[in-house]
């Protein structure tokens, strides 16, 4: 039999907010050490920026193409892919605790799956899977959902209308009284979707996800092997953590980001250098992801609700940080400690100011592009500690699962397990990932396909609302690390855009025909 695997998400989590990234606000020492002594990769890169989409190529080791959660409020079918599933059917006992968002949240009448077992309390159901089999829901015999805060009726809500119904309205409001998201901020600054949370730390979303893993943990037999999957709903906007663990960070101490130029005009001829939605959504003009404010105007962002944002962002990896120590310290005095795979990454990333931004959409670029991902094998797999610099993918995660418990990757599996080193990154032809977005939402239709490969990004935009299918962008991460100079039209680099174009179109996965429906909003 194979290892017992830990995999550790967080949500929307950008690479530079780890100390073994090059953190600087937030400490990490939990990830740090798992870095030092495991295999980090430096490129690691979604295959869409968004969540329902990344979340289901975890899951089912496919493109957003292929298993067909095309942008949020796609259900993923519940027939879908597992890695989950192959592994139960192995012998693993298998959990998720915390954010899955396979399915929408906004679920008012009950149709999802997921929402349906939060709100009857059972742990799972017994559902169709892939190969026609029928097994614990999406491979999980265990499962306890949680979310941003307190709506709904997932488990995490549940337990605190039950255990502590006075903090059922402390958590921010991510949706105002026209049913849009939220623009306001109640802060030091006035920054969207930043709150000053009154919720004791104890019954905070992140303390609640590690003490429910352990608590499963501690239902096994020490000869079980197992796959938990623990999922933080943070560092995800709106950016709300307790307000007694805001001393941590002093955000007007906190630096403005490199991505951000201070200089309003210098912002500006770097957004106008790139596709034009780019500038519609600065102007507060086009909206093509749901979560990001209808009615803010990114324009008006300033320093120090930049300085804000940040400082509770790192809060709330610091809190995720400690959190994921606690569930190691009882996975070692279980005395498993030799024998676990932990594997840590997130979804997507966020602005978090560069360009003048927040939130995330259409923008392939470092901020929502570049993942932190650690794999800290078990000890007794004597593979020695390396990094990574070759161009990986979360499609990539589940043949990893596989493997790691003794398994071939399953042949619906498009990624292959990630490598150990970078003579094996080489060996084995990491040298591409590709990322794709769509949407359409509010009447606009944004449709993009991007190709990193090492040194390069290269993102087509097909037609839609507000591109004719000849716009792009070209990045040298190389010599514009911040991706601050579009050389699309660049003739001096006309070769290398042919070049990454033919591949990129050459190697494009295979599309799930019909394609699936949008039944929610998120």
């Amino acid at each position: 039999m194979g290892r017992k695997i830990l995999f550790v998400t967080t949500d929307q989590q950008r690479y530079d907010t780890l100390g073994c990234n090059g953190g600087l606000v937030g400490r990490t020492p939990v990830v740090d050490r798992l870095a030092a002594e495991g295999i980090r990769y430096e490129r690691a890169v979604p295959q869409s920026v968004v969540c329902m989409p990344s979340r289901s190529t975890m899951l089912t080791g496919q493109h957003p193409s292929t298993h067909g959660v095309w942008m949020n409020g796609v259900p993923l079918p519940v027939d879908a892919p597992s890695v989950a599933a192959e592994l139960q059917r192995s012998g693993y006992r298998t959990a998720l605790v915390g954010k899955a968002h396979f399915e929408p949240y906004m679920d008012a009448f009950g149709r999802f799956t997921e929402n349906m077992l939060a709100r009857s309390g059972d742990e799972t159901k017994q559902n169709p899977w892939a190969d026609g089999t029928v097994g614990p829901h999406r491979g999980f015999e265990h499962l306890e959902f949680a979310s941003h805060g307190a709506a709904g009726s997932l488990h995490y809500a549940q337990w605190l209308m039950l255990n502590h119904p006075e903090a059922m309205g402390m958590y921010y409001s991510a949706i105002d009284g026209d049913f849009n998201v939220n623009a306001v901020g109640d802060g030091a600054t006035g920054a969207p979707q930043v709150h000053d949370n009154p919720i004791p730390r104890d019954w905070y979303h992140t303390d609640w996800v590690a003490d429910r893993t352990i608590s499963w943990l501690d239902s096994l037999d020490a000869d079980d092997d197992w796959f938990c999957w623990m999922s933080f709903p943070d560092p995800h906007h709106p950016w709300d953590p307790p307000a007694s663990e805001m001393g941590r960070v002093d955000w007007r101490e906190v630096p403005l980001p490199a991505g951000y130029p201070a200089d309003r005009a210098e912002r500006e001829r770097i957004l106008d250098d790139k596709p034009r939605h780019w500038r519609l959504w600065y102007e507060g003009d086009l909206v093509a992801n749901y979560e990001a404010p209808k009615h803010w105007v990114p324009a008006t962002l300033t320093d120090d609700q930049v300085r804000e944002v940040n400082a509770r962002n790192a809060v709330e990896v610091e809190l995720i940080d400690e959190a994921l120590g606690r569930v190691l310290a009882a996975i070692d005095a279980k005395g498993w400690g030799d024998d676990v795979d932990v594997i840590f990454t997130t979804d997507h990333g966020e602005l978090q100011g560069d360009f003048g931004l927040l939130f995330k959409g259409p923008y392939h670029v470092d901020g929502l592009m570049r993942l932190p991902l650690v794999w800290r094998p078990a000890r007794r797999s004597g593979v020695a500690p390396a990094v990574v610099s070759r161009p990986v993918g979360l499609v990539d995660l589940a043949p990893t699962f596989a493997t790691i418990a003794g398994l071939e990757p399953a042949p619906w599996m498009q990624g292959q397990p990630l490598p150990a080193d970078e003579a094996d990154a080489e060996a084995r032809g990491f040298e591409k990932v590709l990322t794709e977005w769509d949407s359409e939402l509010f009447g606009v239709a944004v449709h993009v396909r991007t190709i990193t490969r090492p040194g390069w990004v290269c993102s087509a935009y097909r037609p839609g609302a507000v591109h004719d299918g000849t716009e792009g962008e070209l990045y040298d991460l190389v010599h514009d690390p911040l991706q601050q100079r579009n050389l699309w039209d660049d003739p001096a680099h006309a070769a290398t855009k042919a070049d990454l174009l033919a591949d990129l179109w050459d190697s494009q996965p295979p599309a799930r025909q019909p394609r699936l429906a949008v039944e929610a909003p998120v």
